[in-house]
């Protein structure tokens, strides 16, 4: 059954409406009415919902909740330097299929993209769509939310409110004992939110480095090879993946 999300809370008769372009897709492209059945999402829980109007918009009756369990135990929100082209977008579906819990892209000092703030929220309301398609076809019950971007002063600020905060830095990996990334997962159990730091093509600069060293983030080697900048998050939630889950 196909997944849809829905915004608020459970409503006490469980009777809700689907609106926008979700109506649209049952109506027009699956081609369901009254009585066919879908898969809602609502408040993180999951329920197998029958269609009980088919006019304008859907109304729907949330029936069984389903047992789902899809969720990484931690919040690892992920900040990335701004990539060149079209990354952005891989990073935002690829990480949400993997566990992401939220995205903070930011202006790095060695960002070759330069952010157009006249066009920002058209931006940032696209990135949102491709999380929650993404969302929708891993049977997730959430949805990754997409901050603006971030200045890397506000990207401090940000760290502030994490219970841990990680850096892949590419020099680690080129250090004589650099920092395991599965050692520094062995220390985290304890802690909920997790925030991940990669830089854009160029790296993190030297003074990035040596702020977020100073706030007291934990740096880390991705391996003994250099990651694309589009890569490095697959790699981490992966890793993450493996050890929570």
């Amino acid at each position: 059954m196909q997944r849809y999300f829905i915004e608020g809370k459970v409503p006490e008769n469980r009777i809700t409406e689907i609106t926008g372009d979700d109506a649209k897709h049952i109506a027009k492209v699956m081609r369901q009415t009254v009585g066919d059945r879908l898969i809602a999402v609502m408040d993180g829980k999951a329920f197998e919902a029958t269609i009980v109007a088919a006019e304008r918009d859907i109304e729907v009756r949330l029936d069984r909740e389903m047992e789902s369990d899809v969720e990484m135990p931690k919040q690892v929100t992920i900040a990335c330097g701004l990539p060149k082209g079209d990354k952005l977008d891989l990073i935002t579906q690829k990480s949400t299929e993997l566990g992401m819990f939220a995205l903070l892209p930011f202006a790095a000092e060695r960002s070759i993209v330069k952010w157009d703030a006249a066009k920002s929220d058209k931006k940032i309301s696209r990135l949102q769509k491709i999380a929650k398609e993404a969302a929708e076809q891993s049977h997730r019950t959430h949805i990754p939310e997409i901050h603006n971007v971030h200045s890397f002063k506000q990207l401090m600020e940000a760290a502030n409110s994490f219970d841990a905060v990680i850096v892949a830095y590419e020099k680690e990996a080129r250090s004589s004992s650099p920092a395991r990334f599965a050692d520094i997962l062995k220390t985290l159990y304890d802690k909920s939110s997790i925030l991940i730091v990669f830089g854009p093509e160029g790296g993190i600069s030297e003074n990035e480095a040596a702020s977020l060293k100073q706030a007291g983030a934990l740096f880390t080697s991705l391996g003994p090879r250099i990651l694309r900048t589009e890569t490095a998050p697959f790699y981490a939630l992966s890793a993450m993946s493996y050890e929570f889950e």
